[in-house]
């Protein structure tokens, strides 16, 4: 009990005043539509939490609670708010007060023209999550889950294999006929696959850098900052399809906000609480199994503008892969315990 109070307490806390609020001003029907939007971005984003867990993993204590009090001010305003509000008025070419006006007083044009900007927004974070997993598939490790999956990835590891087999999906998918957003495809998928290779760059040359060397210690500085920054980025880059599809529940931005930001506070809480009780390490094939699934959400967007996969089944089959891997992770455990 102490241990979940300490990793979730706060977010309780921040829960209960958020319905609160919604039941006080907007009544039950309300809180109701919140709960469920809460629901689906904790259910929807357990593999984020997992990918988190195992970066977080790398900062100091004093960053760790930075992820999850700044940053969650950042996820809910920057990423859930602020981010579709100027992505709405860069492709709609309006000012952002009065991109902030349509989201206030008319959501149903706003929400119209942030579909409209879907199709940039699938390519940019499918080509930022696939550059995510295929460096993941690519880096030396000594657990290894789907072997005949992994090792031969293992064996063609280069630094630029990555970017180059990213860049080969995007501009294929450009130029496929049934594709009718060829310009979008191409152009965020690239800025997606830029912004991916920076910042992972970033974050290696910080760490070796600023970050300490000795085995397990922790990241402070420089380092962590670049580290804070990739997850920012990361949690925006998994967040934007359920900002749009969130409208398809209510066209309340106020009671969007306020639901995914509430589903976005517990997924933090349960990244930090997976990093102090070590769940990786306990299940060794959780980190594995989350990637897979964040390889499924990539392809699921990078195909968007030709072939529309239902949320629901992206999020079983990605659910469906998390759970084989926690339950594959602790048939090993028992076996290695006989």
């Amino acid at each position: 009990m102490k241990h979940l109070l300490r990793s979730f307490g706060f977010s309780l806390g921040l829960t209960m005043v958020a319905f609160a609020f919604v039941l006080l001003r907007m009544g039950a029907a309300a809180l109701l539509v919140m709960a469920i939007l809460a629901a689906i971005e904790l259910a929807f984003s357990f593999d984020n939490a997992v990918i988190n867990a195992q970066v977080l993993n790398r900062l100091s204590p004093f960053w760790q609670k930075l992820f999850l009090s700044l940053g969650i001010i950042i996820a809910i305003f920057g990423v859930r708010i602020v981010l579709p509000l100027a992505i709405v008025s860069l492709t709609a070419h309006l000012g952002i007060g009065t991109v902030a006006d349509l989201a206030l007083h008319h959501p149903h044009v706003y929400a119209d023209k942030l579909e409209l900007a879907h199709p940039s927004i699938t390519a940019f974070g499918g080509a930022f999550l696939l550059m995510l997993v295929l460096h993941f598939l690519m880096a030396e490790r000594e657990v290894y889950w789907l072997r005949f999956i992994e090792r031969p990835f293992r064996r063609a590891a280069k630094w630029w294999v990555p970017l180059v087999c990213t860049l080969l999906v995007v501009a294929g998918l450009s130029l496929l006929p049934e594709n009718a957003h060829k310009g979008a495809t191409l152009s965020a998928g690239l800025v997606g696959m830029v912004i991916y290779a920076a910042l992972n760059g970033l974050m290696e040359l910080m760490g070796k850098l600023f970050g300490a060397d000795a085995k397990g210690a922790k990241q402070v500085g420089w380092a962590a900052f670049a580290t804070f920054a990739y997850l920012e980025l990361l949690d925006a880059s998994l967040s934007f399809d359920g900002v749009i599809g969130a409208f398809a529940i209510t066209s309340d931005v106020v009671l969007i906000a306020l639901g995914l930001g509430v589903g976005a506070l517990w997924v933090r809480s349960l990244t930090v609480y997976m990093v102090r009780r070590r769940t990786l390490e306990a299940y060794k094939y959780l980190e594995h199994g989350a990637h897979y699934a964040i390889g499924i959400l990539a392809v699921t967007m990078l195909f968007a503008p030709i072939v529309a996969t239902p949320d629901f089944v992206s999020g079983v089959l990605c659910l469906g892969i998390i759970a084989a891997a926690l339950v594959t992770s602790r048939q090993a455990a028992e076996h290695e315990e006989i």
